[in-house]
């Protein structure tokens, strides 16, 4: 398929016009209409509706759009890499991140990589939910223990460990007992009644007794040092609280949690995307996800 014709589409497309897109483009609007009913031949379907006044996509033309706008943007960013004879990372890097870790550290990380790579422009989205990175069209995903997907490669670049703490007042239920203690617990809004906590390879375990469900780790953390109760939280944000004596530990899970850097697997990565994944891996040396 001509790669032309596809970026006329989408200049048409974006310009909502031919006159726009021919005085953008300096093209002429005979020539992009030329291109435009090439491509719509060649797919057999219909991409416009061309009105007297206005123009609008088909739901073909609007599928088309959306899945050649990422794609597009990296043709072009390569084709200016490789006239410039270089492939210094350029161009904008979409990046879906969990909430916790953009509150813990995707700033820092964000002005860190862009003082590094000023032709970068960073836009990062920071939501707990499963963001599919082709048909959202972002670059890079940092993802909590990703399950297998053939459609994404990365690295794991940090990890963190989950540990069972409470304010010094709340008192330790006795390890190996035989039946496990109740305590007040403060927990995820996901948290299903009756789990257990597991800690110290199974030599406490913890039937919690939920006093709050939150939705954040970060209100859980300042629940407990009031005193709300006992719960499972990764050590990267209780650090400090432990060293202050705000917080003492009861034990950590066996499992770590492991923080990817993930991104589609096409042969050929762009500049940017290894740009970041290097950048990020390199944050962390020691392979502990700490908080400055």
């Amino acid at each position: 398929m001509d790669l032309n014709a596809l970026s006329d589409f989408q200049l048409v497309a974006t310009h909502a016009g031919f006159g726009k897109a021919s005085r953008a483009s300096g093209r002429s609007k005979a020539t992009l209409s030329r291109r435009l009913a090439d491509l719509e031949d060649a797919l057999g379907v219909r991409l416009i509706e061309r009105g007297s006044h206005s123009l609008e996509l088909t739901e073909a033309g609007k599928a088309l759009i959306a899945r050649i706008e990422g794609p597009m943007r990296e043709v072009s960013e390569a084709v200016d890499a490789a006239r410039e004879g270089v492939a210094a990372p350029r161009g904008r890097l979409r990046i879906a991140a969990p909430l916790l870790f953009s509150q813990l550290a995707l700033g820092r990380l964000a002005a860190a990589f862009q003082a590094i790579y000023p032709d970068v422009e960073i836009e990062a989205v920071s939501e707990d939910r499963f963001i599919d990175l082709v048909d959202e069209q972002f670059d890079v995903a940092i993802r909590i223990n990703p399950s297998n997907d053939s459609t994404l490669v990365g690295r794991c670049f940090a990890r963190d460990r989950m540990v069972l703490v409470a304010a010094p007042s709340v008192p330790m239920p006795s390890a190996g007992a035989d039946k496990p203690g109740r305590v007040p617990a403060v927990v995820m809004t996901t948290y299903t009644d009756g789990t257990l906590w597991s800690v110290n390879d199974g030599l406490l375990s913890v039937e919690p007794r939920p006093v709050l469900r939150l939705s954040s780790l970060l209100a859980m953390r300042d629940a407990v040092i009031a005193g709300a109760g006992a719960a499972m939280l990764p050590q990267s944000i209780i650090g400090a609280s432990l060293a202050r004596g705000e917080l003492v530990s009861w034990g950590a899970a066996n499992n770590e949690t492991e923080l990817w850097v993930l991104h589609t697997s096409r042969r050929l990565q762009s500049p940017k995307v290894r740009a970041f994944v290097t950048f990020i891996s390199s944050q962390y040396p020691d392979g502990s996800f700490s908080i400055p």
